[in-house]
């Protein structure tokens, strides 16, 4: 009974705790999306699509994103960093057959009006005016 209690306690001490992603880096963590996020992937989708649609007249979109994984995680910190950010790579597969590197940016609580977080997506290849810079080099 008294180590049941013990949990109960325990239980209700951690509910009130952050979550933390599983995306850890050095032993630094963030309260923010992780790369494998669903979510994520999904806004990656969407945003590769639209800029298909509206860029390439093209109804290329992304049907599969496989070896997902983070490259580096920038902490925020009072002065020099405003801003939680995590640098991830992938592979997609693309509706045409072929496989493309995907690099892509979460800046943690940088969404609209500062609710959510912005993601950043490029697709090697598919970068017209080189907003990231060669082969999506920004987002590495």
């Amino acid at each position: 009974m008294k180590r049941l209690l013990m949990l109960a306690v325990a239980g209700v001490l951690l509910a009130g705790a952050p979550a933390f992603t599983a995306d850890a880096v050095h032993g630094r963590y963030s309260t923010g999306p992780g790369c494998h996020d669903a979510h994520v992937i999904k806004r990656i989708g969407k945003i590769f699509a639209h800029r298909m649609k509206h860029v390439y007249h093209s109804d290329l979109e992304i049907v599969a994103v496989n070896r997902i994984h983070q490259r580096r995680y920038e902490p925020k910190t009072e002065w020099s960093r405003p801003v939680a950010r995590r640098y991830c790579g992938a592979t997609a597969k693309l509706s045409d057959g072929r496989k493309r590197s995907v690099w892509f940016l979460i800046e943690e609580r940088m969404g609209f009006a500062s609710l959510g977080d912005n993601v950043e997506v490029c697709v090697s290849g598919f970068t017209r005016w080189k907003e990231y810079g060669g082969r999506c080099r920004a987002l590495w």
